[in-house]
């Protein structure tokens, strides 16, 4: 009898089982078809990845190579950046932003590098690192032009603790406050930046010259 009792049983367990499999069989499959299509996409995702990268890598050193040739044509190798940050991914395309805006600067179009200073600057997708570096350029470049207590607000952040510029950005502060007239605070700044360790020489040097030529 327990053997009676156990095959039907196992009948149940069978016949409850090929019931669950005609049921939910294909949505399994569905799941297991949809992982690899998934796993598939993503490595596919990846190697347009590479490929964008690698063809942005090499414009970039095309592009970089033709700007330092003797004679380059300056805004059209800026050109040639600015269009190359519209197609490259997200890393590329924030250098050649910022290779762009250098060129435009040095070729004497300084309202177009500004201009592209300011967009990166204002990019919440490009990394904080290069935001910053764009508002430090911005500053540097629009010193003796832009509106004083902008740029203030520009500099202002980035010679907080731990920022990457903030040697630099504390010179532009106080050359910001020589502008706004605040002398006694660009001086105490300068004085400051010339005893820091943590600064190169060089700026440290020049901190100090500064800050002498504001008298006492």
């Amino acid at each position: 009898m327990p053997d009676i009792f156990d095959e039907i049983e196992e009948d149940l367990r069978a016949d409850r089982t090929r019931r669950l499999a005609k049921r939910w069989g294909g949505l399994a499959l569905g799941v297991v078809l949809v992982a690899v299509a998934a796993v598939g996409g993503l490595q596919a995702w990846r190697w347009k990845e590479a490929r964008e990268a690698a063809t942005a890598a090499n414009t970039y050193l095309a592009l970089h190579r033709t700007a330092e040739a003797p004679g380059a044509d300056l805004p059209a190798v800026a050109d040639g950046f600015s269009a190359l940050a519209r197609e490259a991914p997200a890393g590329y395309r924030t250098l050649a932003r910022l290779r762009a805006a250098a060129l435009k600067a040095e070729a004497g179009d300084s309202a177009a590098a500004l201009a592209l200073w300011d967009q990166l600057a204002a990019d919440a997708q490009a990394e904080a690192l290069y935001r910053d570096l764009a508002n430090l350029l911005y500053v540097g470049h629009a010193l003796e032009t832009g509106d004083a207590a902008q740029l203030a607000a520009r500099i202002t952040p980035l010679t907080q603790a731990g920022n990457a510029w903030q040697a630099p950005a504390r010179e532009l502060a106080a050359l910001v406050a020589i502008r706004r007239g605040e002398t006694a605070e660009a001086r105490q700044q300068l004085q400051a930046l010339a005893a820091d360790a943590a600064a190169t020489p060089g700026l440290r040097e020049r901190a100090q010259r500064l800050a002498a030529g504001l008298g006492s």
